[in-house]
């Protein structure tokens, strides 16, 4: 072959490779340091080494491409082909994204897992009628009170500024007669600094991330809920996908959802230990706080079930049986 055929033939081959290659965005709200975050890294990794670099996903951490709020509609109207969200955010959308939130119906991985499984159905068919499909979950720790003043019972909250991140939390802080205030993960810091928060429901490791320690003493390990994240992509992006970069995508995305849930549990207690080292008294609710906060949970849930009918009845009918 003359060279110059052979130069020819390699530049076209290199092009088609170069075309061959897709890049996708996947807007995430949380610090690089989070274990979701990590956890999306090794799941991008996965991504490229099972695709051959055919499919290069870049993770965009704490809120620096879309905040919070904005992923799901990012993904949707395809201005990022893959996000992370926390599923409860959308809850006023519908109130099936909030199903994990329902205070101390799921306690425990083992009940969230279950939980998870008899809504996933549901979820799917939600995700798609808006143009977009689940790839996996993962549960944050359980979520417990932080106050920056001692509680006897959650009553106790009343007047306090309560930071509320989704329809459940700011319902919660009403009922308490506590005044909600919107605020993200990613100004949760700043929000703590300047007073615009006093007390709120969480993980220990969002808690952790945030250094709350630093501004709140006091957090007692309620466990009323685990919530979920999702990582979720545009169908038409998916459906754009050749069948083996697909079948790797989804192979890569159930192991996330393993490892990333197995993380979640390891690390829980870690993260407790970690507010107690730097100073924050982790304490168990009282028996007072326990009885209002499960009175809460079955108005909460009632409330639910009538928003979801036969829906939210079958979710929960299935949820019961496993």
């Amino acid at each position: 072959m003359k060279p110059s055929r052979f130069l020819s033939l390699l530049l076209a081959v290199s092009a088609g490779t170069a075309f061959a290659q897709v890049k996708w965005d996947l807007p995430a709200a949380y610090p690089a340091s989070n274990f979701h975050t990590e956890n999306l890294v090794q799941f991008a990794a996965d991504v490229d080494r099972a695709t051959g670099g055919k499919l290069k996903i870049t993770i965009h951490a704490n809120a620096s491409l879309f905040k919070a709020p904005e992923i799901k509609r990012a993904v949707q109207g395809n201005q990022a082909q893959i996000g992370e969200v926390l599923l409860s955010n959308f809850s006023n959308e519908n109130p099936l994204y909030g199903v994990d939130v329902l205070p101390f119906l799921a306690t425990s991985y083992e009940a969230a897992r279950k939980l998870d499984r008899a809504a996933r159905p549901a979820l799917d068919r939600l995700l798609a009628s808006q143009g977009m499909k689940l790839l996996y979950t993962v549960a944050w720790p359980p979520q417990g009170l932080y106050s920056k003043k001692a509680l006897d019972a959650a009553s106790d909250l009343k007047g306090v500024k309560f930071r509320s991140y989704n329809a459940a939390t700011a319902k919660i802080a009403e009922m308490f007669g506590a005044q909600p205030v919107t605020i993200q993960a990613a100004e949760l810091s700043q929000a703590m600094a300047t007073g615009a928060v006093e007390s709120f429901i969480t993980s220990g490791s969002t808690g952790y991330d945030t250094k709350a320690y630093e501004h709140i003493k006091y957090f007692y390990d309620t466990q009323a809920w685990l919530p979920k994240n999702a990582v979720i992509v545009n169908q038409k992006a998916f459906d754009a996908l050749d069948r083996a970069t697909q079948s790797a995508l989804l192979g890569a995305g159930a192991a996330a959802e393993t490892r990333g849930w197995k993380s979640s549990e390891e690390k829980t207690v870690w993260y407790l230990d970690q507010l107690k080292k730097n100073g924050m008294q982790v304490l168990p609710p009282s028996a007072r706080m326990t009885a209002e906060f499960r009175k809460v949970g079955d108005a909460l849930v009632d409330d639910w079930l009538k928003k979801t009918g036969t829906e939210g009845k079958a979710i929960l009918d299935a949820y019961g049986k496993m």
